[in-house]
């Protein structure tokens, strides 16, 4: 689901789609900064309670003063408890429409990085960068920021005390401000090492999962093992160095805050010994320090989470920027599929060579083209292509007129049918894989998609018939069933266009022969079908036939004339003029 329009239009106006979307709880964050004013007063409490029991309670031992302020006190207490609580549910509510927000453009995101085989893709991308942001927001972190300029507000009163606890105050905030600007350094010059290290790992571990039937298999077990246990000692080395480093920060810290009270008691005493103030500022001056120098104890102990939610907030807003918001498009007609592609030239994502090379070929609804060729040629690569998986790196795709680029990769992919070469079901039904989970699928639209495929009688015959669940990756079922199953996705809706990746590379003879009537269903209903295949049967459904070598047009035309030429070899050569014929 995509965010609401008006703040899609936000989005695009802006460099920085996180603080737009902030900005639309601008109120929330008033009220934070309102509540940490209130709470911060209240804190206030503690320590002239004490003052006021010592130099007031005690030297007239009145009970009903002491018992007066304890109760002003305990309300006090209460109330400030009860804005902190407060504090928390806000940050818990702006963080939650941050993520209600974003998550779309999220999502998509993360779904541009997967086509793309981004390293970035590799640990959720995307996703994890959200939630590390979420999570920051909605913990203590941003209370522990939002209580460090109150450092000052506490120093200056403790100055109005007396100079010189201001003054012991200061020295022993300075100290601390020292020690969280070395936490940051630190930090930051192992982040990167231990997120490049974290994601080489989660790449690993879903590399074993998905590929754990091939390592049984082959006898891998233990080599995956000790290649796991390797880059995990390394990342553990690497987190308890600076574990280690952030918790001997972290003690000084407490322990420099600690010591710094007990000065300020020692400063406090010499003071009233000095009869330069009364005895009630002692403790009412220990109170004000500790409460002035914790924001600091506090922002160290949340430095780590910061500085991760910060490289996540800066990493995410680029990412979105890249893929998140969709253009604004011209809803088109529905294609009839007319298909053209000229000097088309693809490389595929994480590469540099390129496997197609100026591929040009067109054909007129209800051509079924079969692509040949030998292993490496280009097929896949260009069944990729025409379905928008792979952006071309040069020349252009068009459907009726229009490149891929310019329709909404959401239409556009409702709009045609793939079945790839490795056919990978969703976790769910039959009934909604074929319907590619659509929410308004309806059971004839389903039911009509199986049959053309084929795939309706088998699908009876399974436990709980089109309400089978198929398991993760489909792997309830057969390699066979799960490409019929795939093939009854394919032409869902009656797509306009086609293209069928070595669909039958697991299919048995009834398989074989179900593929053959929708080839022939699909030509009746003028859908265009391109279709990869090694095998010389499946090119009788073919009204044209294109030849790729070398990731190059070697041939296209009719079916008749290019296995005649590719028979006769001494004819088979790149044909210019039946490369750019419209069938």
């Amino acid at each position: 689901m995509e965010p609401k329009s008006a703040l899609l239009a936000e989005f695009r106006e802006s460099n920085n789609y996180l603080k737009t979307s902030l900005k639309r709880s601008y109120s929330a964050i008033i009220a934070i900064f309102i509540i940490s004013v209130i709470v911060n007063i209240f804190v206030l409490n503690g320590s002239i309670y004490m003052m006021m029991v010592y130099d007031r309670a005690l030297p007239s031992q009145n009970l009903s003063t002491l018992f007066g302020l304890f109760g002003l006190s305990a309300i006090i207490y209460v109330a400030q408890g009860f804005f902190e609580v407060q504090r928390s549910a806000v940050l818990a509510d702006i963080a939650s429409s941050l993520e209600h927000s974003i998550n779309p453009l999220a999502i998509r995101a993360a779904h541009e990085l997967s086509i793309r085989n981004d390293p970035a893709d590799r640990t959720g991308g995307p996703m994890r960068d959200l939630e590390q942001v979420r999570n920051f927001i909605a913990g203590p972190g941003p209370s522990a920021f939002m209580d460090l300029p109150w450092i000052l507000f506490f120093l200056a009163i403790l100055s109005m005390l007396h100079i010189w606890l201001g003054v012991a105050a200061l020295v022993g905030a300075c100290v601390l401000v020292a020690l969280t600007v070395v936490t940051e350094q630190l930090h930051k010059k192992s982040a990167s090492t231990i997120s490049e290290l974290g994601q080489k790992r989660q790449y690993l571990l879903d590399r074993k999962r998905r590929g754990a039937e091939t390592i049984q298999a082959l006898g891998m077990r233990q080599r995956f093992a000790r290649m796991f246990l390797a880059l995990n000692a390394q990342l553990n080395l690497r987190q308890a160095e600076v574990n280690k480093t952030l918790i001997v920060l972290s003690t000084i810290s407490k322990t420099m805050r600690m010591f710094i009270q007990s000065a300020l008691l020692a400063v406090g005493a010499w003071l009233v010994i000095s009869g330069e103030t009364s005895g009630g500022v002692i403790f009412a001056s220990s109170i004000l320090a500790g409460r002035a120098l914790a924001p600091i104890d506090q922002a160290i102990a949340q430095w780590r989470n910061f500085s991760s939610a910060r490289t996540s907030w800066a990493r995410l807003n680029q990412t979105l920027l890249q893929f998140g918001v969709p253009e604004t498009r011209v809803a088109l007609n529905r294609p009839k599929g007319q298909l053209d592609v000229a000097e088309l030239q693809i490389v595929p994502p994480g590469q540099e060579t390129p496997t197609l090379h100026g591929v040009s070929f067109a054909c007129e609804p209800g051509s079924i083209v079969g692509v040949i060729g030998a292993s490496g040629a280009g097929k896949s690569s260009l069944a990729r292509a025409l379905v928008g998986i792979w952006p071309p790196s040069g020349g252009t795709i068009r459907l009726d007129g229009a490149t891929l680029a310019q329709w909404d990769s959401d239409v556009l992919g409702s709009l045609i049918g793939y079945l790839p070469q490795t056919v990978e079901l969703l976790e769910g039904t039959v009934a909604q894989n074929i319907a590619r989970f659509d929410p308004s699928a309806t059971s004839e639209g389903i039911i009509e998609a199986a049959t053309h495929a084929g795939v309706h009688e088998l699908i009876l015959q399974l436990p709980d018939g089109y309400e089978t669940e198929v398991g993760e990756e489909g792997r309830r079922l057969s390699a066979g069933q799960r490409q019929r199953v795939g093939l009854a996705r394919a032409l869902y809706q009656k797509p306009s266009l086609v293209v069928l990746d070595e669909p039958n590379s697991n299919l048995d003879p009834a398989g074989e022969q179900a593929l053959a009537a929708a080839l022939i269903n699909l030509r009746k209903n003028h859908s265009t079908a391109v279709v990869v295949t090694h095998r010389q049967a499946m090119l009788r459904f073919a009204t044209h036939i294109l030849y790729l070598a070398d990731g190059k047009v070697v041939a296209f035309g009719p079916r008749d004339a290019v296995l005649q030429a590719i028979k006769d070899r001494s004819n088979v050569q790149t044909m210019p003029e039946a490369e750019a014929a419209r069938v």
